[in-house]
Formats: structure tokens, sequence, C-alpha cells
């Protein structure tokens, strides 16, 4: 019987569909695609190599997390009273800010500035982790936990005894954690805590089989919440590298934040949030009262991601860089700078404002590394002073403008906090506090050195080829 259809036919066909899917595409990056050389990028792309492009748009390429709802702002009946009460019992440690800045920091993050806050710093893992283990063990109630990373060895499985502990003592224990940071987490390690009797989530994944696909959006906050009276955020995730016993960092540098007051009502706000989505399910019975701290610390939580309407971490840093007058301080274990940060960077740095951003010397993702040194030419020239930090690994996420703002938490200098992930933010205006942040940097500072253009106009060629190609994969980096 002859064939009704050849082969040759048969595969024309199908690169004819092909190339018709990756039109449609085309059409979505046109509306959607976030810049001009994005977008030029993804429609060469889709038109030249569609059945590799198509896949991996759907991956990296989309600029919302669909699906996931803000609480601030949904339409949700349950949720918008929650919120509603929330601010209710807010409303006597409110408080207006009295400059632009803080008002944009305010809208941005959605969140109020209080007063009545008790802001601890924490120093490396150490000061940390004794922390978070005391306040864990304190829990009478409920427990509220997220990392990024979450790993299976000492440290690790010692923050899941602790819990485990609370939870057979009767506390209700959430535990929410990134399936793409914490993927070597093994099942047996989340079953012995559900055998416990602890509720355990992953976020990225949910009950649609699209969502799957939205791997390049991550859940980066650390947070954990005892009862609605403390709370921690920070850099730190949980892993024995985060107390500096990783043979290949050597002594990890981070910074992470207890947390006392009425902030700890919106740090828990942003737990339900996450968990709303990744869990699909309310939690209730939460301590949603204020309970203000004779310290009066003013603190504002900025929760940052894909769902918001703009890129807000990226519009807080550049408001940042335009509004200091004297100093911009930045701490962060990754620079790839958008065009608009780095305009904002060299501008404050043109102004006569001291702007020093502070990096590791070492690296713990090469892509990321290697790309930074490709803006030594766009900074250095400017003003802008760079530091390398080397008794170990730098990881902190600090911010200072001038001696007005202090800044803790998740958000690094790269296009992942910027537009892909999920941060949290502690802001604060109290001197104090902010002067605890100036002695501690500028100890930091003590321990690194200050590069130089010919860091890497003068290496090696191969080694500048190297950065180049880096750079060129920085919207995923």
């Amino acid at each position: 019987m002859p064939e009704l259809v050849s082969p040759p036919f048969l595969t024309l066909l199908g690169l004819v569909l092909l190339h018709a899917i990756g039109i449609g595409h085309i059409v979505h990056v046109l509306i959607h695609g976030r810049t001009a050389q994005g977008t030029i990028a993804w429609i060469v792309c889709m038109a030249v190599l569609p059945w590799l492009a198509i896949p991996f748009y759907w991956i990296a390429g989309r600029r919302r997390f669909t699906g996931y709802v803000r609480a601030r702002r949904s339409e949700d009946e349950d949720v918008r009273r929650t919120l509603e009460d929330l601010h209710r019992r807010l409303r006597e440690y409110e408080l207006e800010p009295d400059d632009a800045f803080g008002r944009a920091a305010r809208t941005l993050g959605g969140l109020p500035f209080t007063k009545g806050n008790d802001i601890e710093l924490l120093i490396d893992g150490d000061e940390t982790f004794t922390a978070i283990f005391r306040a864990i063990a304190s829990a009478e109630n409920y427990l509220l936990v997220n990392f990024f990373i979450v790993k299976n060895d000492l440290v690790g499985r010692k923050f899941q005894q602790a819990l485990i502990e609370r939870a057979r003592k009767g506390v209700r224990v959430f535990f929410l954690f990134d399936e793409i940071g914490s993927h070597k987490l093994p099942n047996a390690y989340l079953a012995e805590m559900e055998d416990a009797g602890i509720e355990c989530h992953s976020f990225g994944t949910n009950r649609f089989w699209w969502s799957r696909l939205q791997i390049n959006f991550r859940n980066h906050r650390k947070i954990v919440v005892v009862d609605g009276r403390e709370a921690f955020i920070g850099g730190l995730n949980v892993g024995d590298e985060y107390l500096g016993r990783d043979k290949k960092f050597g002594a990890w540098r981070d910074t992470h934040l207890q947390l006392r007051g009425p902030t700890v009502q919106a740090i828990q706000l942003v737990f339900l949030e996450d968990w709303n989505w990744a869990a699909d399910e309310r939690i209730t019975g939460l301590d949603w009262d204020g309970d203000p701290q004779p310290h009066d610390e003013i603190t504002a939580i900025l929760p940052t991601g894909p769902a918001d309407p703009a890129d807000s971490w990226q519009l807080i840093v550049a408001e940042a860089c335009n509004s200091a007058k004297q100093r911009l301080w930045i701490t962060s274990p990754y620079f790839v700078p958008d065009a608009g940060v780095l305009t904002a960077l060299q501008t404050a740095a043109i102004r006569g404002v001291d702007v020093r951003i502070l990096l590791p010397e070492k690296a713990d993702h090469r892509m990321v590394w290697l790309a930074a040194f490709t803006f030594y030419e766009e900074t250095l020239p400017y003003g802008i002073r760079l530091f390398r930090y080397h008794e170990g690994f730098l990881h902190q996420k600090v911010m200072l403008v001038d001696d007005r703002y202090g800044f803790v938490g998740t958000g690094n200098l790269d296009n992942r906090s910027f537009r892909l992930n999920f941060e949290i933010t502690a802001v604060t205006t109290d001197t104090g506090f902010i002067g605890e942040l100036t002695e501690m940097l500028e100890k930091d500072f003590d321990r690194s050195r200050e590069v130089e253009m010919e860091d890497f106009t003068k290496s090696h060629v191969l080694f500048r080829l190297a950065c180049r190609a880096a750079r060129l994969a920085a919207p995923v980096l």
C-alpha cells in the first residue's frame, strides 16, 4: 500500500509548525519583553532556533510569577480581612515617612514603617544560629519557617531536630523551602519532620502543571517567626558552610537580624502569602497583635519579587542611589547591576557621594563572579570604589544610605534579586542601629582590598574573554 504522506513532507510540516509557534512566541516577547536588548535576543533565537528557544523561554524568559497573589493587594475576602485587621492593629504604631525615599520604599514594599521595634544585629553564623535555636526552643504556639537552602548536614539535622522537638510538644510548625535551592534535601529528611506533625511544603510547584515551568523564579527569603512575637531575617541559610565549616570557603561572613515588635506581624504576613501559594491553604490562629518594645526603633519590612507590579527591589536600590547625599555603602556577594542601577550608582559618585561596594574575593557561583569584573570599567572611572573581602567568603546583603537608612536582608545586586527572586529586607531609620552597621562595615572594609582597574584590564586575555562571555548571561544570573 503506498504511503499517504512521505517522511520528508512530515518533516517539512513539523518545521513549519515549529516556526509558526515561534512566531506566536515572538508576539508574546514583543508584548512582555523587559528590555530592548533582551527582546531582540529572544526574537532572533525564536526565528532561528525555535526548538531550543521556546522551552528555554518558558523557563527563563517570563517576567512575572504567574498565579501568585500578594495578600497586600489581594481580592480574596479572607486575606483582605486579615490585612485590614493587621493595618488596624498596627495603626497606633504606624509612622508616615518624612522624606521621598522613605515614602517610595513604603510604597514599593507595600507595608508601613512602624515604631516600637527592637532590632538586634547578628553577625555571622555562630551568633545567628545560637539566637535562632534559642528562639525555636522557646516557641509555645507556632513556628513559621522559610529558607532558600536547607542542607542535610550537621547544622541542617540540628535544625530539623529542633523543629521536631517543638512539634512533639504541641507547637504547630510550618516549614517552607525553595525546591531549587534545597533540591538536594532528601525525602527522608522531610518524612521525619512530617511524621512529627510538621507541615512541609516546597515553594515553586503548585496544583497547575504549567507552574512547574516557573523554576527560574525562586523564593530566596529566610524567615523564622516564633509565636508572632519575634522574627529572624537575613542572609544565612541552613547549612554547615554558614558556620565556616566548608574547607573551600573557610570563614563565612554574613549578617542576620532578630526583630521584635509590630514589624514581626509584617514578616508574618509575608510568610502567609508565600504559604498560600505553595500550600494552597490559609494558616489560622496566628497572633496579629503588635508587641511594642521600649527600644522604639522605626522599621519597615520590604518584601519584593516577581509578583510585584514593578521591579521593586531594583527601584529601591536605584532610589537609594538617587537619594544619597554623603554615603552609599553596599555589600553583596554578587555584582551584576542592570543599566538603571549602574547609572544611578555612577551619578551618585559624580555628585560626590562616598559610593563603596563590598564584594567577595572568592567565588561561589563562577559565572556571576566572572561577570562582575566587566563592571570595573563602568564604575571605577566614575569614583565608585570597589572592595574585595579576603577573609573567607562574603555573603551578607547590607546597605547604608547616609546616616538615615540602614538595610539588612536577602536582596543582592543582580538581576535575580531585581526581577526573579522573592526577597525580604528590613530597613530602619534608627541612628543607634545605623551606627552598629557602620562600625560592622568599617571592620569589613579593613579586611578587604580596594580593587584597581588593572585587576581586569591587565589580566590574561582568556580571563577577560571568560568575563565578557559570563556577562552575556547577566539577565538570568
